[in-house]
């Protein structure tokens, strides 16, 4: 199958930002990789330049006859592009850019997973205006709780020690819409507006890879010239593309009912502590209420289901855990984490009611599992997290290791009750009646005499017994 000289570009990339909100960013620029990833071929689901006359485009307020030839653009043709579409300024770009370098279509797809009120007023008029032909909302809430957070939440994922993985869990759902739409609306064709830096851009492809690797990628920052936000907004004014972009520099945000993260500006020497007001979903610690607040969560087999009494549905269950979390100013992270694509970045994150949700899974968990069974799920859980953090959300391993933590998780159900203050969490009380633990044993107390203290001698001589040997053989014994 033949393929336009226009699929192996030098790409230009920037933005040291691993997320895909560029509406909040400013940054500069280098050269690193080599060929771009998006290819244009010419065969019918990748069509060359085309006989294809009369196009038809519905721009939101009716059907457009598109006279003449579709003639592809300076790079090749691609017949439509679904645009994974923040609003942003260079999402916002990215359309005039598509039609221009492939002589496409674009459909611009806005994913809901929990951006918060009011993040996508005005959008479609923004899209068509901007040239999109259409604009599509999925509102992928309840699916993205249920099953992305979930099952990360159940595991007890956390990379590298801090990151609770919300922007690693929201990008597979939105590729997995993406193609879905695609397929709906005929597209051949998907695209992002993620940087050549970033660990989006891997999670997003591996998706498409997995679900349809017939699909053309394109990725406009691995492509086009523009070198940063200076140049995007002269981009923007030249196409006469709707931005109220300035040209200060920003922090990056990328928000859903998880948390947010902050990169960027102040915080990209890691030397910097983060200023109050860059924070969203919390409140300072220090002007978190002086009274500590209890909330008990139920968990039924691993997974949350309510909290202080009430059954809620998933998304619920995490909004009004948010609000109480980010009253006290719970779940804030600053942490230097290792991309995926090689560099250190730093990162700012807040979890509020993921860190409360977490902590109650794990404490109940202590009463449920044996010390082999914690163990392992622990040894998993770090190579889940490293899967997911890597994009291999549809990898057989990770569903195989989701089977696993299904199977271990089957017994811990019960309740867990935390005090939040001034930014902690901490253990009050926890039940469960599968608990392993056992007063009468665990006492001090003379019990049911099931434990009986003089065993203790010789499992101690038989268990220190190489301890024993090792010291002999030291002294000559």
């Amino acid at each position: 199958m033949a393929c336009s000289k226009a699929a192996v570009m030098q790409a230009a990339v920037s933005l040291p930002e691993s997320r895909c909100t560029s509406a909040m960013w400013g940054g500069s620029t280098s050269h690193m990789w080599g060929e771009s990833l998006s290819k244009t071929c010419a065969d019918s689901g990748h069509r060359k330049v085309s006989q294809i006359r009369g196009v038809r485009a519905d721009i939101g307020t009716g059907d457009v006859e598109v006279p003449g030839e579709h003639k592809g653009g300076i790079r090749g043709t691609l017949r439509k592009v679904l645009l994974a579409y923040s609003g942003g300024l260079d999402t916002s770009i990215s359309v005039p850019w598509l039609r221009e370098n492939y002589g496409s279509e674009v459909v611009c797809f806005l994913a809901d997973v929990g951006q918060g009120v009011g993040e996508t007023e005005g959008l479609k008029d923004k899209a068509i205006a901007s040239g999109a032909s259409k604009f599509i909302v999925k509102d992928l809430r309840e699916e993205f709780v249920k099953d992305y957070i979930f099952p990360c939440l159940r595991a007890g994922a956390v990379y590298e020690r801090k990151y609770l993985l919300g922007t690693s869990m929201a990008r597979p759902i939105i590729a997995k819409a993406m193609v879905d739409v695609a397929k709906e609306y005929g597209a051949d064709a998907v695209s992002h507006g993620c940087t050549g830096k970033g660990n989006d851009q891997v999670r997003f492809e591996l998706s498409f890879f997995a679900l349809n690797p017939k699909l053309a990628v394109v990725a406009p920052w691995r492509e086009w010239d523009i070198k940063g936000r200076e140049d995007a907004i002269e981009y923007a004014k030249k196409h006469n593309v709707p931005v109220k972009a300035t040209k200060k520099k920003i922090y990056s945000q990328d928000r859903n009912l998880w948390h947010i993260s902050h990169e960027g500006d102040i915080l990209e020497d890691p030397a910097n502590e983060p200023v109050k007001d860059m924070f969203v979903m919390s409140v300072d610690p220090e002007d978190a209420p002086d009274t500590p607040e209890y909330v008990t969560i139920q968990i039924e087999k691993g997974l949350p289901v309510g909290y202080n009494g009430n059954k809620l549905s998933p998304v619920t269950l995490l909004e009004q855990l948010n609000e109480v979390g980010g009253k006290h100013g719970v779940g804030r992270i600053d942490m230097i984490e290792n991309r995926l694509v090689g560099m250190k970045s730093r990162g700012v994150y807040e979890t509020p009611g993921g860190t409360i949700l977490a902590a109650a899974c794990r404490e109940l968990e202590a009463l449920t599992l044996d010390r082999e069974s914690m163990q392992m799920k622990d040894t998993l859980a770090l190579k889940y997290a490293e899967l997911v953090y890597a994009g291999r959300w549809f990898d057989p391993l990770r569903e195989s290791m989701d089977a696993f933590m299904e199977k271990m998780t089957e017994t811990s159900t019960g309740e867990v009750t935390l005090k939040l203050f001034k930014g902690s969490v901490t253990v009050a009380s926890r039940s469960s009646p599968n608990s392993l633990y056992r007063q009468d044993i665990s006492s001090f107390e003379e019990g049911s005499g099931i434990y009986n203290q003089a065993d203790a001698a010789g499992f101690i001589r038989l268990y220190g017994l190489p301890t024993r040997v090792r010291a002999m053989h030291k002294h000559g014994l």
